[in-house]
């Protein structure tokens, strides 16, 4: 069976704050000069590799466990399975 490598990514919904991004934000990037960039967000990356039939089976099997598992809160984080 085929290995995929599927990526999940997890962020903040947009009207939660991202106290990790405005801190990148002010302290890093407006300091060293870029004053063009308005906002920085963070997210999780988790890069999971699967033995699946397809591409389809490996993304559906990943999001199902990313749910069931609870390996983020859909109150708070949108989970994005690519």
């Amino acid at each position: 069976m085929p290995v995929y490598k599927v990526n999940v990514l997890i962020e903040n919904k947009p009207y939660i704050s991202d106290p990790e991004g405005d801190t990148i934000l002010k302290d890093l990037v407006l300091k060293g000069g870029y004053q063009q960039v308005r906002s920085i967000r963070v997210a999780k990356m988790l890069k999971v590799e699967v033995e699946a039939k397809s591409v389809e089976d490996a993304r559906e099997m990943v999001r199902r466990m990313c749910d069931e598992l609870r390996l983020y809160n859909p109150m708070l984080s949108i989970c994005r399975v690519e």
